[in-house]
């Protein structure tokens, strides 16, 4: 009941400020053609996408979380299609997508490298995964606390993790990871505030 009813609008309201909405626009920059988007929760992303994005293919596992979005949905005009429930299996064919949009989803997919080699094998020649993740912090103090609080993060936040190394699970998936800002988030320093956000493609 928590997670399936709690948890998506708890997230929703947590991640739709300013401040946020500006590293959504930052990452969202340049996105076009056919989109995936992993973990599409309340649609968060929609108001930040280009005009030239054709389309969205949604995979949000939480019935909840689609229902929040619709209000979202209906006032875009860019067609959201929910295409699956698990970004660890997508039901897309190889090369189906220009562009993977991965927004605060990493840190909640139970296998985030099996998840990544789907996003591999679905984008396009020269594609891009486009992320703004939170995880790992450099600072050995933070870090040493985000392992400590990650067993009641995962209870309290729908399995989701502090501690995940997302540059490091990137580049083991085959990513080049030069692009990518790591910095804190907007707010003040703490086991949840430092991400990362970029775009990667598929290293040669």
């Amino acid at each position: 009941m928590w997670t399936e009813r709690v948890v998506p609008r708890l997230v929703d309201r947590s991640l739709r400020g300013r401040e946020i909405g500006e590293l959504r626009a930052e990452v969202c920059a340049g996105l076009r053609g056919e989109v995936l988007e992993l973990g599409f929760g309340g649609g968060l992303n929609l108001r930040h996408l280009p005009a030239a994005v054709a389309r969205v293919d949604a995979v949000e596992p939480s019935d909840r979380g689609w229902a929040i979005s619709e209000r979202r949905r209906l006032r875009h005009d860019v067609e959201v299609r929910r295409v699956g429930l698990d970004g660890q299996r997508l039901a897309a064919r190889s090369g189906a997508y220009d562009h993977v949009l991965c927004t605060f989803t990493l840190c909640t997919i139970a296998d985030p490298a099996l998840a990544l080699s789907e996003v591999r094998r679905v984008l396009r020649p020269g594609g891009t995964l486009a992320v703004l993740e939170h995880g790992l912090a450099p600072t050995p103090g933070t870090a040493r606390w985000q392992r400590r609080l990650d067993p009641v993060q995962r209870r309290v936040a729908g399995g989701c993790h502090l501690s995940r190394d997302v540059a490091g699970l990137l580049g083991e998936a085959g990513f080049y990871t030069g692009p990518l800002v790591a910095a804190y988030l907007p707010g003040a320093r703490s086991p949840w505030t430092y991400g990362y956000r970029g775009r990667v493609g598929v290293a040669s």
